[in-house]
């Protein structure tokens, strides 16, 4: 053999042994990764192959499935009241992925996940029977909330200050996600995300906003731990008109002129008087007002199991003294969602025990066998009981003799808090009417927050008691009365 011809196959033979040596690599190595990449399309025909499982409220199956005409799938998604529960569900779409939890399971929900795998399914590697999931969420609930939002642009949450198990998750607008489901629905999605997007938004969980004063729970749950607030009854101390620590701005309170001038911390809570709040943050300061905040959720990532990201916020970064005491009256940097709001006065309700917040129970295969419990979920000691209950008592007054009137539920123990948010630039979008309580009747207890961001109420009639705690008494009256 001359050179030339050997200098050759030498390097054939290596050309050979470099394709044979990648190709082991790519089998042996990278062969899963490959497999599970999510622009993997044959992982979203596997997907949609078959019927998915089912998302369950109160027994009954949300979701469906349905069979398609098209050659890649031969399933699609199909949605009971889908409008509803969208907040809870999400989406699960052949053209534009999922959300919530249909996301958060969605491995669970086609099959995929390792836990459903049988023997069989192990030898032949074929796709298991898929799984469900089981919610929290009471239907009853769920729908009063819904019904009472129409008209209104706003999200309302519940919660079960004892076992954390979420009962509502309710925003308005909504959307169908059947309506998106499909391969060829871009129509309808990009219907969905004019006006950016606002009926995929899930304000109960993932649109921190200003609180406006349903953060005064937490001031006084702060001042009371701090020993600033001994008595409900006792006077303040707190001027009325109120300078603003630092400068030389007078803080107004809605109560009017001079009426919040030396009152009671019961008093300031019914009246809502931005003084006595704002003095008390001043003087608890930034370390013990944003440690009482983290401690009942602010500044955390909350998993329910849907990530509230972002979450709510008490600010970390140095501020000054009137930034402070801003902070007390829930202005200023302060932002929580509606979900963070139910957690404050859920804990209030359960004797100063926060109870991790969940809207899923249980995850079973197909037989029903328990894959994953959610039903004894961490809990933490976040307030002193004693705080909780004069808590409890001054919010009471709000119920019985303030702007929480509308929320009585007749034979119920109701405490509430109204609040009313500015926002936008000097003051120009209509504020937020806020609303938070919590009721107890017969053993049953349930914490609400609802917000409204819009509705066709006159500027001057925005309010958390006019707009928001109507809704809440109807979601608690729907759960206390079963």
């Amino acid at each position: 053999m001359n050179k030339t011809i050997r200098r050759a196959s030498v390097f054939c033979l290596l050309l050979v042994l470099a394709l044979l040596v990648r190709v082991t690599w790519v089998q042996a190595y990278q062969g899963q990764a490959l497999a599970d990449n999510e622009n993997n399309r044959r992982n979203l025909i596997g997907q949609y192959e078959n019927p998915l499982g089912n998302i369950i409220v109160g027994g009954e199956a949300i979701t469906g499935s349905v069979k398609t005409d098209g050659k890649d799938f031969g399933y699609k998604r199909t949605y009971v009241n889908g409008p509803l529960y969208a907040p809870l569900t999400g989406y699960s779409s052949q053209a534009f992925g999922t959300s919530m939890l249909e996301g958060v399971y969605k491995k669970i929900l086609n099959g995929s996940d390792d836990r459903l795998k049988t023997v069989m399914d192990m030898l032949t590697n074929k796709r298991a029977a898929p799984g469900n999931v089981l919610t929290t969420v009471d239907k009853d609930v769920q729908t009063a909330a819904y019904e009472a939002l129409q008209g209104k642009q706003g999200a309302a949450v519940a919660i079960d200050p004892a076992t954390g198990e979420i009962l509502a998750i309710v925003n308005n607008p909504s959307f169908d996600p059947g309506s998106i489901a499909g391969a060829n629905d871009k129509q309808a999605w990009e219907k969905l995300i004019e006006d950016k997007g606002k009926a995929l938004e899930n304000v109960a969980l993932r649109k921190p906003q200003a609180p406006g004063s349903t953060f005064k729970l937490v001031t006084l749950a702060a001042a009371i731990e701090n020993g600033l607030v001994t008595n409900l009854d006792t006077p303040t101390g707190t001027p009325d008109p109120y300078t603003i620590p630092g400068t030389r701005t007078q803080l107004p309170s809605e109560a009017g002129s001079a009426a919040c001038n030396n009152v009671s911390a019961r008093t300031a809570l019914r009246l809502s008087c931005n003084n006595v709040f704002a003095e008390l943050a001043h003087k608890l300061g930034q370390d013990k007002m944003r440690a009482m905040a983290e401690k009942l959720g602010f500044n955390s990532e909350i998993s329910t199991p849907v990530t509230a990201r972002p979450g709510s916020k008490y600010p970390t970064q140095k501020m000054s003294v009137d930034q402070v005491a801003q902070t007390g009256i829930g202005q200023f940097d302060v932002q929580a969602t509606p979900l963070q709001m139910a957690m404050v006065t859920a804990a209030i309700e359960n004797g100063g025990k926060l109870v991790a917040p969940h809207s899923v129970s249980e995850v079973t295969d197909g037989n029903g066998n328990v894959l994953e419990s959610l039903k004894d979920p961490k809990s933490e000691q976040v307030m002193k009981e004693k705080t909780a209950s004069m808590l409890q008592d001054a919010m009471r007054t709000v119920a019985t003799e303030g702007g929480g009137k509308p929320a009585q539920v007749t034979g119920a123990e109701v405490g509430g808090k109204t609040g009313t948010a500015q926002r936008g630039v000097n003051n120009s979008l209509p504020p937020l009417a806020w609303f938070t309580s919590y009721g107890k009747l017969g053993g049953k207890q349930i914490a609400v927050a609802v917000v409204i961001e819009n509705s066709d109420t006159d500027r001057s009639e925005i309010g958390g008691g006019k707009l928001a705690a109507p809704i809440a008494q109807k979601m608690m009256a729907a759960w206390l009365k079963k």
